[in-house]
């Protein structure tokens, strides 16, 4: 471990010298050892114990093998979280061939884009996105097969067709008695086999295929149940709400959870607030993952308004009171998730600092990790009981990190980091991968920060959001754009440069603009006060000249982060 916060790594050397145990592995015995176990519930609907999830992936390949699809073949897969696509997937890696996630939000176009460039042979679709797409697109794909049955919507080959018009037959004939938990077995990979291809949106516009090997699933999944398995149980609940397409749900919402015998629920249907509160209340999850936007709206709308009125200000300015009201607001909050959780981390992007210190202030067991696609997703975490506020923790245990800048503790640099989570490469990409991965190993993440001499990890911003101001200055849009977010009437915001000029372009919050009744000189008035209000805690070089208001809610990726290349002026 180098001090001063240059290059921190946690017991990296041990872990690059032992041999990678295969990750299907994992796959093969959480289904045998939980198997009588629920595993897979569609929330109000159905629900898949182990023993099923093993018998369908046998199923599927069967379908695989029949239709002559071989390893390191690419399977497509693009929906709405479910049971039968989470199962899906499991078959593709477990047959040995090479799963590529489609985030059911992307558009029909990028869908076939994705397909075809992946050069997937089938593609597994579900109900909503089986009326968006156009087949004749995609001329490559051998078959559609919808996951909501496994049906077939389309089949340009015999032997798929005929696969699975008698698959019942072909796997009674292959299973005589019946199928035990003896008879499951898996394709043993390789820590440098390609397992999927990660499409990414980002927020540059254009998507790479980020390739993933078994290494950096099996480096996330034994970091989670070193870590979190010691206090999140088998057999518990949890649910899944972040898109499975996405790394960031794909490793912790269900990967972990199904590798650990934990029951898992999907959030099937568009996942509101209402709808994630009702989930939390019922399922009791041990454990939480979440976005920010997440967090922050379960917090803004349904905690600080009972924390506004004068008698709880009043209570919460009373030291000898004050704790005993922290803690009744700790429990109500604790509930708000189910009531049984061990922590929430957050993911995905930046807390909003008045959120975090509110939660900090009352001793809630919240934590933020941080990583990218490229990575698998995991490069930093801390447990909630040494986190420290605005940091994304420390690196984990097969991780390095690094900041690319003279003074890594007090000047902000590019956060670089190697590892076992670490991509191949972008797929038919090699300009991009030799553009993000250096001659060292280092992939350059894009992400400015710092680093204390304990490897704490602050993130300042992206290098690609970064501001120069006249004189020269770094300006860091996020950071004025956190503290304008958390000002009356601003429900989002993102802070753009034209000329020397500084713009706040805010989507206001509609709900409390059409509660109080608002009119749009109402709303004016109102951000031009936030804008002097703002510009008193900001230094010169980064104050706002205009704030401009937006009549709808800003286009975001996947995670929930703004698209920013859509509002440059």
């Amino acid at each position: 471990m180098c001090r001063k916060g240059i290059t921190f790594a946690q017991n990296f050397e041990n872990c690059a010298m032992n041999p990678i145990p295969s990750f299907n592995k994992y796959i093969e015995q959480a289904i045998v050892k939980n198997w009588e176990q629920d595993a897979l519930t569609d929330y109000q609907g159905e629900t898949l114990q182990y023993r099923d999830v093993a018998r369908i992936i046998e199923k599927l390949h069967i379908v695989f093998e029949e239709s002559g699809i071989e390893k390191g073949d690419k399977i497509a897969l693009c929906g709405r979280n479910s049971s039968h696509w989470g199962v899906a997937f499991l078959a593709t890696l477990t047959y040995g061939a090479v799963a590529v996630p489609i985030l059911h939000e992307f558009t029909a176009d990028q869908v076939h884009n994705i397909v075809n460039h992946s050069e997937a042979r089938l593609l597994f679709v579900g109900d909503v996105v089986a009326k968006s797409i156009d087949a004749e697109a995609m001329p490559q794909l051998e078959a559609i097969v919808y996951l909501p049955d496994y049906s077939l919507l389309l089949s340009r080959s015999e032997r798929i067709t005929h696969a699975r018009e008698h698959l019942n037959e072909m796997f009674g004939k292959k299973y005589p008695k019946y199928f035990r938990s003896q008879h499951v077995s898996y394709h043993e990979d390789q820590p440098e086999e390609l397992a999927l291809i990660n499409y990414t949106s980002g927020t540059t516009g254009f998507s790479k295929g980020v390739m993933l090997p078994y290494r950096a699933l099996w480096g996330n999944l034994d970091f989670a149940i070193t870590r979190l398995g010691e206090t999140v149980k088998p057999h518990s609940n949890m649910v899944s709400i972040l898109p499975m397409a996405h790394m960031y749900g794909m490793a912790f919402e269900f990967i972990f959870p199904v590798c650990h015998g934990i029951h898992l629920y999907f959030l099937n249907r568009l996942p509101s607030p209402s709808l994630i509160a009702q989930a939390y209340a019922e399922v009791k999850p041990s454990l939480v993952i979440a976005v920010p936007l997440i967090i922050e709206k379960i917090i803004r709308k349904r905690v600080f308004p009972k924390l506004q009125n004068n008698a709880m200000r009043l209570l919460l300015n009373t030291p000898i009171i004050n704790r005993k009201v922290k803690q009744k607001i700790c429990e109500q909050v604790y509930q708000a998730f189910g009531g049984k959780a061990y922590e929430i981390i957050i993911g995905g992007a930046a807390l909003s600092q008045e959120v975090e210190q509110f939660l900090l202030s009352i001793d809630f067991p919240v934590t933020v990790g941080y990583g990218t696609t490229e990575c698998a997703p995991l490069i930093s975490y801390t447990d909630y009981k040494s986190f420290r506020s605005r940091s994304c923790g420390q690196p984990i245990y097969n991780m390095e990190c690094r900041i690319d800048s003279p003074d890594p503790e007090n000047i902000a640099g590019e956060i670089l980091t190697r590892g076992t989570n670490l991509m191949l490469g972008y797929y038919k990409n090699p300009e991009a991968t030799h553009e993000a991965i250096d001659a060292d190993g280092w992939y350059h993440t894009g992400d400015l920060g710092t680093m204390d001499s304990e490897g704490f990890i602050y993130i300042r911003g992206r290098s690609k959001n970064m501001l120069l101001s006249a004189n020269g200055q770094n300006i860091y849009p996020e950071e004025i754009e956190d503290q304008l977010n958390s000002m009356a009437m601003v429900s989002e915001s993102i802070v753009v440069q034209k000329d020397d000029r500084l713009i706040a372009l805010v989507y206001p919050d509609m709900e409390e603009v059409e509660a109080l009744g608002f009119s749009p000189d109402d709303i004016e008035n109102l951000m031009e006060e936030n804008r002097v209000q703002l510009n008193q805690l900001l230094p010169p070089f980064s104050k706002i000249a205009e704030i401009r208001i937006q009549d709808k809610e800003f286009a975001k990726t996947p995670k929930k982060s703004i698209k920013r290349y859509l509002y440059q002026p």
